[in-house]
């Protein structure tokens, strides 16, 4: 099991100064929110990649089918160059239903979102390895000319690309077909027909991976280097009561633990994140 620590707001600086303070206390990755008109994440994990050696650095998440792949290929491509390959990307559809997300634009619907994104991590693979290429999808399309004049970015220096963390919807096989493709499946509990969220168990994760790993040997793939992501919070102040946290979800199949405590006020967030990254990552016998 691995520990990150996800930032839910602060600036550059603040980002810079706790990524060093993570990577001190024994932490195993830094993680940033990133929004629609917000402090720029990938300005902020550049701070923290010029403070830090070891950690893994990254967002939580980034809505693809919102962005311009050619720019978070850029970003990303420059970011682990930068990092000496320390970049993780994690990937969704974006929040839907609430306004603070949809100041400039509509939401296209469930459908279009998705097909952005699968379209978006397609190109991605290709805009990682710093030459031209074609590509004819429904909403992207890229076309080779003679020269790129300044070339392209810089590959990504890890091989064969950056590792990609995908949401993927359990039960549904078609997002959880998506997240088995990649490097690391974001589990998000969604029931056809379900009108509410529901809790999401380590039952059910255990069900997730156990199809995850039958749908990856299929297709000819192993589990080996691939990531099961769960989220929660855990106590700065009682090591017992942390583990006993995880203890479950790290039983059921999950390699990565995730602290997150969203519902900060944004005045507090620098105060109790540095308290709980000192008192370091949770620790299972």
């Amino acid at each position: 099991m691995k520990y990150g620590f996800v930032l839910p707001y602060g600036d550059a600086r603040t980002a810079a100064d706790l990524a060093a303070i993570a990577e001190e206390h024994g932490w195993d990755g830094f993680f940033v929110w990133e929004g629609i008109w917000a402090i720029d994440a990938w300005v902020s994990l550049a701070a923290a990649a010029m403070r830090t050696e070891r950690i893994r650095l990254g967002t939580m998440l980034t809505p693809l089918p919102r962005r311009k792949p050619w720019e978070l290929a850029g970003q990303t491509s420059t970011l682990d160059n930068l990092s000496g390959g320390r970049v993780t990307l994690s990937v969704g559809l974006g929040v839907s239903g609430q306004d603070r997300f949809w100041l400039f634009e509509d939401d296209p619907g469930r459908r279009v979102r998705a097909e952005r994104l699968d379209e978006g991590l397609a190109m991605l693979e290709s805009l990682w390895r710093e030459e031209p290429f074609e590509f004819h999808g429904t909403h992207y399309h890229s076309r080779v000319i003679d020269a790129l004049e300044p070339p392209a970015p810089p590959a990504p220096v890890q091989k064969p690309r950056i590792p990609v963390w995908v949401v993927g919807g359990w039960p549904r096989p078609k997002s959880m077909r998506r997240a088995a493709r990649w490097d690391g499946w974001l589990p998000n509990y969604a029931p056809v027909g379900a009108t509410e969220r529901l809790e999401f168990t380590p039952d059910l994760l255990r069900a997730g991976v156990d199809w995850i790993r039958a749908h990856r040997a299929e297709s000819g793939l192993t589990m080996d280097g691939y990531d099961i992501v769960t989220e929660g919070s855990t106590s700065a102040d009682d090591p017992r009561a942390a583990a006993a946290t995880v203890r479950p979800w790290a039983d059921a199949g999950a390699t990565w633990w995730l602290d997150a405590t969203w519902g900060l006020e944004p005045g507090r967030v620098r105060e109790e994140s540095e308290r709980r990254l000192r008192a370091g990552p949770p620790t299972l016998d």
